[in-house]
């Protein structure tokens, strides 16, 4: 897993709107990057639901909002039509990512160790350096705290978030207990920002 400090790898991604999406794509912009194990699950399905509620505060922040997982950009899209989801979802299906990042190993799982996606969100400065790292991520309330570590920055050097620190894993299952409710927004998902590099053409309007 990486750190605070080090620099953030690059990568070249297929997104839910068949887009090749690389970090270089963002000069100057705060990226947040986010990993889940799998698209249309109950715990993924409210993080990606979060992070597009709050979509719209993190474009104000300066910040784009990207979600990895091993699905393939096809499956990407039926999740992301399905739920109406603003967020820009990355297909990762041979690790590239994952492992350059530390966000595939071995997890507990239902008491068991198993190998798969370690549920990981990292925010990337301008700079590239990573600012912070979450690993082993709970859920609820985790996109506030990012956007609230994003308005408010952070040296590259700054410990890793609490809910980082002797977590285990996410289940397969959702958490128990309702969502937490977002401080950033209470109306209905924002509308996907523009993830590309101003000189590429915008993503295509839904």
């Amino acid at each position: 897993m990486l750190n605070a400090g080090d620099r953030a790898p690059d990568f070249s991604l297929e997104s839910d709107s068949g887009d090749k999406v690389s970090l270089a794509d963002f000069p100057g912009k705060t990226v947040v990057l986010y990993f889940y194990p799998k698209d249309d699950t109950p715990g993924c399905t409210r993080e990606n639901q979060a992070f597009s509620e709050a979509l719209h505060a993190f474009t104000e922040a300066g910040a784009v909002v990207l979600g990895v997982s091993r699905d393939s950009a096809l499956r990407h899209r039926k999740f992301r039509d399905k739920y109406d989801l603003g967020v820009t979802l990355l297909s990762d299906p041979d690790l590239a990512a994952h492992e350059a990042y530390g966000a595939y190993g071995e997890k507990t799982m239902y008491g068991k160790k198993v190998m798969g996606t370690i549920r990981s969100t990292f925010i990337i400065g301008p700079d590239r350096t990573l600012k912070h790292v979450f690993s082993g991520v709970k859920v609820d309330g985790h996109a506030d705290a990012v956007l609230a570590l994003v308005r408010g920055g952070g040296a590259p050097g700054a410990p890793r978030s609490s809910t980082s620190k002797g977590a285990s894993a996410p289940k397969g299952a959702a958490a128990k207990g309702a969502q937490a409710p977002s401080a950033t927004s209470k109306s209905a998902p924002a509308k996907r920002a523009a993830v590309k590099a101003p000189a590429k053409a915008a993503a295509k309007p839904r």
